[in-house]
Formats: structure tokens, sequence, C-alpha cells
């Protein structure tokens, strides 16, 4: 049927192959590439198994599970996690959520070489095969006080049961311990407040064979952001943004630094969680991307020096990249299809799929594919991505324009990067365009555009996503009166405060989002416990501000609608939060409806609670706009709604 033959529809109501069981086994969620000699690695996140993570190995041309199905490949560290496994010469170690310990997997077995005291957290695994140990990030809660954190040796054949062998400590944080094959260690540090994309520092040890040396800083700094060194030999890459984006710069042997390409591109993202890796040496050939337009581009550099070659065309995203004896593999989002595994070829510069994130999807003519927007806001020029209705079976009445769904990212240093989400793809074929807001402070275009958001949290953000919505609306791209937005941790504080300081909305969808920034900043973890200091105020001097940055205290202003959703294992957000603003919505006799989830922290994991929220969500909007779904979905009910 071509979109000349599309029956008009209501929004909302459109039939869509894309339903709630297509949504859910959208795909498998691809993620942290790596290599070992021959062997090629990759996480898989699936939904099947309530989204547990497993470590799959690709050998002779063939996937299999190196991991249990029954355990999950996942840490706590930092709550975010991250660097949960990693190969070498044929060791592979990785972390157990299921039992809280490091694994050990070694010809063929699978062995613990930690307690399962869930107080000792591990991250940012790294095998050192010839010395039989493995580095980590160690997360200490055995005190009564902040979360201790260290860089340790593990024991490939002790039991470790005191946590590993120290070798850094003193500062708040560390990640990425690297060991280079000539006894060097560098890892990345930081101290409050500074959160590592503000200020952080290189430090390398030379290691003597009883475990002491010489420390010395290599780079960054309390304003500089140095991130994921990794050893080319004797040289040492890393990222800084010393010139206002994060470029790639390298410290060679004889321990002279230089910026590999000085570009006003991004180079790698915040870390928020400790990952694999965002780029690979390849023998004296670095493979790596940026963000162009929000978009990633993937290219290769000498080391040696030499003009970047690019891989032709754009990827919406990329997550890491690896390289080895068995080539050069990349971890990529898109924009109109599937997360997929690819192989590079460095002398044809061209890509062949490894694996994809789902054996099939729905045809072209259903998928709604991005457009980048830039606006001119009040806090200077924004960027976000607009993704209009995409139905070829059914269109929009005349005179009618679509509802619109904004999303909020987390972080708030976060990023929207333009790719094919499933659960975006669901909405948009029924009728309704999604737009997704990189507001200020978000990452991807440079220091400056991040820092924008510091002291200005619940300001800027709202306004650039008001001042989105008002660019879009002039395009006559979505009704005014169906604009909805929605947001999870940090971009669920923006929905909630954008429906308290505007009244553009004509409804709001927040899960785990944060109400009471005073709760925030005085019931959180170690690693954000300071963030808000950046980005709203130092408290408690500057507690007023937060009382009045905080919905929870100004829902006599509310006039819309909401939907609240909230894990209650969360650690990031606690509930009493959600459970709170609700409350204070009920109070006011507005429609409101509260779903609280056994089992589930910070983000959903399993498929029944993954069901739960697209069948509330999408009888909520049709309660709220009038439209009948096309999907038999249980009625969701909503409190003080007529």
């Amino acid at each position: 049927m071509t979109t000349t033959e599309c029956t008009p529809l209501p929004c909302g109501s459109w039939p869509s192959v894309v339903d709630v069981d297509a949504l859910l086994k959208a795909g498998t969620g691809l993620s942290s590439v790596g290599v070992d000699g021959d062997d090629v690695y990759w996480l898989e996140s699936r939904p099947e198994l309530d989204g547990r993570t497993v470590l799959v190995r690709l050998r002779d041309g063939r996937a299999t599970d190196a991991t249990p199905t029954d355990a999950s490949v996942r840490s706590r560290v930092q709550e975010y996690g991250g660097g949960t496994w990693h190969a070498r010469d044929g060791i592979v170690a990785w972390c157990n959520d299921s039992d809280g310990a490091v694994h050990v997997i070694e010809d063929g077995a699978d062995r613990a070489i930690t307690g399962t005291n869930r107080d000792l957290r591990f991250a940012g695994l790294r095998v050192d095969a010839a010395r039989r140990l493995v580095l980590a990030v160690r997360e200490d809660h055995r005190g009564a006080d902040e979360a201790v954190t260290t860089v340790v040796a593990l024991d490939l054949d002790g039991d470790n049961g005191d946590g590993g062998r120290v070798l850094a400590e003193g500062s708040d944080f560390y990640a990425h311990p690297e060991l280079s094959d000539g006894g060097r260690l560098a890892w990345v540090e930081w101290s409050h407040p500074n959160m590592p994309w503000d200020g952080s520092r290189i430090m390398v040890l030379d290691l003597a064979e009883d475990g002491t040396g010489e420390l010395r800083q290599v780079a960054g700094g309390d304003e500089i952001s140095v991130l994921h060194p990794r050893w080319a030999g004797e040289d040492l890459v890393f990222m800084s943004d010393e010139t206002g984006f994060w470029n790639p710069w390298i410290l060679r042997g004889d321990d002279t630094r230089q910026q590999l390409l000085s570009s006003d591109k991004d180079f790698c993202r915040p870390l928020w969680v400790l990952p694999n890796d965002l780029y690979a040496a390849h023998g004296r050939t670095l493979v790596t991307f940026c963000y162009d337009d929000a978009r990633a581009r993937v290219c290769l550099l000498d080391l040696d020096g030499g003009e970047p070659r690019w891989v032709e065309g754009t990827f919406a995203d990329v997550d890491s990249i690896a390289a080895g004896p068995a080539g050069i593999f990349l971890n990529v989002d898109h924009a109109d299809r599937h997360a997929q595994i690819l192989r590079l070829d460095p002398s044809t510069m061209q890509t062949t799929a490894v694996q994809e994130a789902a054996s099939s999807q729905p045809a072209p003519e259903w998928v709604s594919r991005p457009e980048s927007v830039w606006f001119e806001g009040r806090h200077s020029r924004s960027q976000a991505w607009y993704y209009p209705p995409a139905n070829p079976q059914a269109c929009l009445p005349e005179g009618e324009l679509a509802p619109m769904i904004v999303n909020t990212h987390g972080g708030p240093t976060g990023m929207a990067p333009g790719i094919y989400r499933t659960d975006f793809q669901f909405w948009t074929s029924r009728g309704f365009a999604v737009l997704d807001v990189n507001y200020s402070g978000s990452a991807g275009f440079g220091r400056a555009y991040r820092n924008r958001l510091y002291g200005t949290w619940g300001i800027a953000d709202v306004d650039d996503c008001v001042d989105a919505v008002q660019a879009i609306v002039e395009r006559r791209l979505a009704d005014p009166r169906r604009i909805v937005i929605q947001g999870g941790s940090a971009g669920g504080y923006t929905t909630l405060q954008a429906l308290v300081v505007s009244d553009v909305f004509a409804a709001g969808v927040s899960r785990y989002g944060i109400g009471d920034l005073e709760t925030l900043v005085t019931d959180t973890h170690k690693f954000e416990s300071r963030y808000p200091f950046l980005l709203v105020a130092p408290y408690p001097e500057g507690r007023q501000v937060y009382l009045d940055r905080s919905p929870i205290h100004h829902v006599d202003r509310l006039s819309s609608p909401m939907l609240i959703l909230q894990g209650l294992d969360d650690k990031v957000v606690p509930p009493n939060q959600a459970e709170s603003m609700a409350q204070a919505v009920r109070a006011k006799k507005l429609p409101v409806a509260l779903i609280l989830f056994e089992g589930e922290g910070h983000g959903f994991r399993k498929q029944s609670t993954r069901r739960a929220v697209v069948e509330a969500q999408l009888s909520f909007f049709s309660q709220l706009f009038g439209f009948t779904p096309a999907d038999e979905v249980p009625r969701l009910e909503v409190e003080n709604l007529a």
C-alpha cells in the first residue's frame, strides 16, 4: 500500500506492526565488543531473560554463550557499573551479578576468584595473564561511611578473600586501570566535587617486581577531563578536553605529549559507566569515532602522523570498538535499523555485519527516520531529533496535526544520539511524533555545551525543551494541544519540572524521576552525591535554590495529568520521591496514576515490567486524548480523571 492509499485515522488509533509483543521482543541489546586473539566477544542483554546479560564468544564463525544464561554479566560499581568483562591470552574475567563475585573462565572452566560479599563491588576488569592477575576498580561498602574506591590486583590463583591487593588509593574515584606490556600501570582518578567529565587526572605507576614504583600525573587537572587511557606499545593514548572538546592525545615513550587530531568534535562521551573500549589500537593505527552533528563518524588515525581516514557514511552511535588479530570490530547503532556488530576492513574501509541485534525488523516504510533539528533557544543554539509519524496503512485526517512525545534523556550529562529505538517506533507507527531533545548540558557537543547546565538545572533544560517544541510547532509538525513530555531519572526531573513551570505540555510521564532535589542531595549514592552542587548550588548554603527548583514544592502550579513509574529497589532515586510526588498531585485533584514495581531498580529490566509500562502509557494517552488503540491493552486506573 502506498502513502496515497492510506486510510485517514485519528492519531493513536493506527494499527501497527510494532505491537507490544514486537516491542518486547524487539531485539537483543548488543554492547562491549572485544577481541582476544582470534576470538571476538560481546555482551547480549536478552529480553527473554528479563534483561539478563550474557557474554557471547565468536570462534571459527560460530557464536556461543561464554557465560551461563542463569547468571548476568553486570557490575554495580557507582550503581551504573560497566567494564564487566575482559579477555586476554585465553583468560576471561567477568562480573557475575548473580553471586556478586568476579569469575574467571580458563581452559574451559569457570570459577570465582573473589568471595560473594556484595559489600565488595568490582568493575573495569583487565586481565594480566603474564602476571596471573586481574586488575579492577573496587568499591568497598564495608565501612559505615561513604564507599571507598581503589584500584586492586586480584590473584588468578588465590582466593582474594581480602578483596585484592590495593595498587592505587586516596582519590574518591578510579577508572580505566591499564597495564602495559612493560609493566607501566595507568588509570584515571578524580575526587569530589568533580564529575569525571569536569576534571580528572591520568596517573602512571612504573611498577617494580615488588609492586612499588614511581607515581606521576601525566595528563588532566581540576578543570580538564581526561578519560580512556590505552597503551599502544609503550605509548599511552587518551582523550582530553583541554581544547574544549574531547580529542585524542598521545604520551609517547619519551614522555612527549602530542594532540593526535585537533577538532571541534567530541571523540568520547561522559564516563557514566566504566566501559570496555570506546576506541582501539590496531598496530600503529587508532580506530576511533567522533560526534558530528550528534551522529557518529568512525576514523582511523596513524599514531605516527598523517591525515585521518574516515569510514564512509555515518552511524547513529558507536557503543564500543575492538581490534586484534581477529580484525577491527565496531558495535554500532543505526538511525533506521537495529544495532549491529560490524567488521571493518582497513584496506577498503568497508564494513560487513558479524552480529545483528534482531533477526527481523519492520519494513522500511514503517520506520520513522530521525531528522536533526537545530533551534535558537533562550540559552543558545541547541539540537534535537524529530521522529515523524510513519505508517504505510494510515495517515493523518485532513486538518489534524500529530500529537508529540517530547523525550528528555537522563544524566543530565547524557545525550540523545538519534538511534533506531523500537519504543519510539511504537509511537510513530501509531501516529505520534517524537522529539528527543539534546538540551543544555548534553554531551557530544563539547565542554561549553555541557557546562551550560551548571547552576541552571531545572531552568535551562526545561527552557530548551519548551523552545524545541515551539520550533516544531512553528513548522506545523505537531499539535500544540497534544504535547506530552516524558523522561527517566534526571530526564524525569526535567519532565516534572517542566510541568510546574510551563503550560506547554498536556501531560507528563516520569520514570524514576526526581521530584525533591533536596532529598536527592541528602539521600543518594557516592558517585552523584556532589553532582547537584554543580548543577544546582552548594548545599546546605544553597538550600533555598533546591526548594525553589523542586517540583514537589510547587504542585500548586501543576495543571497537567501525570503517570509516575518507579522501581522499589532504586538506590539512585529512592521510591519515596515518586510516592511523595504522586500524593502531592493527588491532593491537588489532578489526574494521576502511580505504578510501583517490585524487584526493579534504576531502570526497568524485567519483561513483565516493560510490558506494564508500555500498556499503561498507551492506555493513559488514549484516555487523555480520546482515541481507541488498535491494540487491546488493560485499562489504566487514573485517579481524578473524569
